[in-house]
């Protein structure tokens, strides 16, 4: 027969006693108070898990109960239940004095015991922790040596990938996939020297260049790297939402509001808070979020009381900020307190060199979350791939790739899976020396110069070349589909010089066989 964990309920209101254990006692061992002393004896005489007191007391406050009792018995889990307002000083009192959780009457059954049993479990694990810190005291005087060698080793390893980072080595393990000659390189090695010190930082560059990423790098090589990471896109929330989530609210502060909550800057204290596309935010909270970084607190919204944190905060924005300040759309003291350290980081179409490997990358991540195999890409894949431009960066490669992998059925992801806009910017020759020149003229329409006439023969170029590719050079399919006899299509692969280019693949597959 499985044991009840065994909870103590204190409150000086016998009918609201006798409610809490008839709705408690199929689920929990219950035990009951109606006064401070009556509970104190419990907790003398029995094994108690976790102590639900209201706030309200005779004697002492619900706080002040719990916090002698954090004195006494540190283990146990101690959760407050009260009807008033005076939830400031309870709110507080979860950090100062340790109090699991703050519940608001009128309590709901439902919601009640799932966080009880949520308790019992926290204090399972406390216990389990307790028991192997002890094991791990016992067998300490094994163990030491090996522990400062591992952290020796993990010094030395650490300082090892800086300077391959520094150096521009190839397979740097920082997270960020690129090769040695990639132009991330010199943003890796900022991001490293940037990292310790506990200064703000602004991340510019496109959406989709790995913002986010570079942030974590940042998070996680600094002294807070074991404090929490949190994220918000101020782009995606109206003014009051925004200052909500950042900030907290009191229950009450506005409709919907029912119970106290912790903003994300409290939730970070002694962390790092990313705020992704902060050139969106309004000028009236620009106001609010200055103040904040300057004074080091935050007032949640319906709350007359300041609370003090200490957060790392890193921005980024897709937008030109000091543009943004010179027309007045963004305040200057703000953008010097976000941008003590700005790092760039670069489009992909500036680092096209890392295509092929950081491809390679994504397609395993893609593997791996759709369950389904792919050897790789084919060279012309990979060529079509690096003569693209990608507008949306990383995170359009990432879709392109998830896109390729569905759409596939073959072991090799071939052009002829790649959308149609990436095979519109195809060049005509397929040597690697002759793109550059290629995707200039012909990247996009309306740069194609010329009479009429050329204009519309390198369209139709441009047409063929793509539906060539797309169908795998099967002639007869691409003559139905554009409208052209066999001779016709002949004659104008003739034409544009495009028989050429399936000849050097067929030549090209027949040598890789």
């Amino acid at each position: 027969m499985t044991t009840l964990p065994t909870i103590l309920v204190v409150d000086d209101e016998q009918r609201s006693l006798e409610s809490l254990y008839r709705i408690l006692e199929d689920d929990f061992d219950v035990r009951t108070a109606l006064t401070i002393q009556e509970a104190e004896q419990i907790l003398q005489q029995e094994w108690v898990q976790v102590i639900l007191c209201d706030q309200r007391m005779p004697e002492l406050t619900g706080v002040e109960f719990l916090q002698q009792v954090r004195e006494k018995w540190p283990d146990v889990i101690r959760m407050i239940i009260s009807g008033y307002t005076d939830s400031d000083d309870i709110i507080h009192a979860l950090n100062d004095a340790g109090i699991y959780q703050y519940i608001s009457k009128p309590w709901h059954p439902d919601k009640l015991i799932p966080l009880l049993k949520n308790a019992c479990q926290m204090y399972d694990l406390q216990s389990q922790n307790e028991s192997l810190s002890v094991e791990l005291k016992r067998l300490s005087k094994h163990v030491d040596k090996s522990i400062t060698a591992k952290r020796e080793k993990l010094r030395d390893n650490y300082l090892l990938k800086e300077q391959q980072s520094a150096n521009g080595e190839e397979g740097a393990d920082d997270g960020i996939v690129r090769t040695s000659e990639s132009s991330m390189n010199d943003v890796c090695e900022k991001i490293s020297r940037v990292a310790p010190y506990d200064v703000s930082v602004l991340l510019t560059g496109e959406s989709g260049t790995g913002k986010e990423l570079a942030a974590r790098k940042l998070h996680y090589n600094s002294l807070r790297w074991d404090k929490a990471f949190v994220v918000e896109n101020c782009g995606a929330l109206p003014d009051e939402l925004l200052e909500s989530e950042l900030f907290g609210y009191k229950r009450g502060a506005f409709t919907g509001a029912i119970e106290d909550r912790i903003g994300l800057f409290e939730r970070a204290n002694g962390g790092t808070v990313f705020l992704d596309e902060i050139g969106d935010v309004s000028a009236a909270f620009q106001v609010k979020l200055l103040r904040v970084l300057q004074e080091g607190e935050i007032r949640p919204l319906g709350s007359g009381k300041t609370r003090h944190i200490d957060v790392r905060v890193i921005a980024a924005t897709n937008k030109h900020l000091e543009t943004e300040v010179r027309e007045g759309r963004f305040r200057e003291d703000l953008y010097y307190r976000l941008a003590a350290v700005t790092i760039a980081l670069p489009s992909l179409r500036d680092r096209k060199i890392d295509i092929p490997i950081l491809a390679s990358e994504l397609l395993d991540h893609a593997i791996h979350d759709l369950s389904k195999l792919a050897s790789g890409f084919s060279d012309e894949a990979l060529v079509c791939m690096q003569a693209y431009h990608w507008p949306g960066n990383v995170r359009e490669l990432q879709n392109e790739i998830r896109h390729m992998l569905i759409m596939s059925n073959e072991d090799e992801l071939g052009a002829d899976l790649l959308s149609s806009r990436i095979l519109h910017v195809i060049p005509h020759a397929v040597s690697h020396a002759a793109f550059e020149e290629e995707i200039n003229s012909l990247d996009d329409f309306a740069d194609i110069k010329g009479s009429l006439k050329d204009r519309v023969e390198a369209l139709e170029s441009r047409i063929l070349r793509e539906t060539l590719i797309r169908l795998r050079w099967n002639k007869s399919r691409a003559a139905k589909e554009l409208g052209l006899s066999r001779v016709g299509l002949r004659g104008k692969l003739e034409r544009y010089g495009l028989e050429k280019i399936e000849q050097l693949d067929t030549n090209s597959n027949k040598a890789a066989g």
